[in-house]
């Protein structure tokens, strides 16, 4: 489906698509949330820490094919975590000869850290526009959610 043509202001340049905007906006707005970390840990590091809070104790395959990374670069990532103390390393109960990787509450706490900075971060923003801005905007990722889950 085709977005309908705008006419441009005389002068002015030919706006984008829709496509090219939205991404430019989404990756803008996603970089600055990044920036509201907690501490330093690293936006891969804190996936992955993000995966163990949301489904408890993974093995480090899974968590590489949940991350889509392959098995060394999850296992240096996992070596950083455990080093910070945001993880914990555990013996496999139903395979001993595999291991299981938890959040520790040090790293449960982290990421609860971020979680909340980030939303403050976009609470304040959102709270200088309209309410008819607000409720733009809550339909619009409905829509964006739709998007990502196809």
């Amino acid at each position: 489906m085709s977005e309908p043509a705008r006419l441009p202001a005389p002068g002015a340049r030919r706006p984008e698509p829709l496509a090219s905007r939205l991404r430019t906006t989404l990756l803008r707005t996603s970089r600055r949330l990044r920036d509201q970390r907690v501490g330093d840990v690293s936006d891969g590091q804190l996936a992955v820490l993000g995966q163990l809070v949301a489904h408890g104790p993974l093995t480090p395959s899974e968590l590489a094919e949940r991350e889509r990374v392959r098995p060394p670069s999850m296992t240096k990532t996992i070596q950083h975590l455990l080093e910070a103390g945001l993880v914990e390393r555990n013996t496999h109960p139903d395979d001993r000869r595999q291991v299981l990787v938890q959040a520790s509450d040090r790293g449960r706490e982290h990421i609860l850290a971020t979680r909340r900075r980030r939303d403050e971060w976009l609470k304040r923003r959102l709270a200088a526009l309209t309410p008819q801005e607000r409720a733009t905007l809550s339909a619009a990722e409905e829509i964006l959610r739709r998007i990502h889950s196809e």
